[in-house]
């Protein structure tokens, strides 16, 4: 199933018609849970303060199949405790072809991410209930917004310079629900 997208408003019609974005395979490549102060935890009163991070790997397994694993990392803090930490490494196998590099290192960064987000948050919700805590529902992301904001950030600290955005994509970001 290919999907055109035209991420690159710039690009012609041909261009468009050339460029191909598939999903191959979609996977959890690692997940993990960890309760370090139970059974005490369970114990403490009030409202835990949860916080989100990502981190983002890009893998190149040949000239237009790239591995996009979104590493989703919720800890959970009561007090100066940690009630719990739960990660997921979301993983896809995604075709690119057609794109212009610029763009392909967008939709590396963005619609790649766009795509595991969702498989990563409903791990890591069946992870916190299973752990006997609350259901946990994490806000969805812009990572359209977080690659602009790194871009601009690339971009200003290489002081006018152009940004190096032609490489794989990695990053990390950090959200606070």
């Amino acid at each position: 199933m290919a999907e055109e997208q035209n991420v690159n408003p710039g690009m012609s019609p041909e261009e468009v018609a050339a460029a191909q974005f598939q999903i191959q395979k979609l996977y959890v490549k690692d997940v993990s849970f960890e309760l370090p102060n139970a059974p005490e935890v369970f114990q403490e009163q009030g409202q835990a303060d949860v916080k989100m991070s990502l981190a983002q790997r890009v893998e190149d397994m040949g000239e237009t199949l790239h591995e996009v694993v979104l590493t989703v990392t919720v800890t959970a803090t009561l007090g100066e405790k940690t009630a719990y930490l739960a990660e997921v490494a979301q993983a896809g196998i995604f075709l690119i072809s057609g794109f212009p590099e610029q763009a392909t290192h967008a939709v590396m960064n963005t619609l790649c991410p766009s795509t595991l987000f969702p498989y990563a948050r409903r791990a890591i919700s069946g992870l916190v209930a299973e752990g006997g805590f609350p259901p946990l529902t994490l806000q969805p992301v812009n990572f359209d917004q977080l690659y602009t904001q790194r871009m601009q950030e690339l971009a200003s600290s290489q002081q006018g310079q152009a940004p190096a955005a032609q490489g794989n994509g990695t990053g990390d970001f950090s959200t606070e629900n």
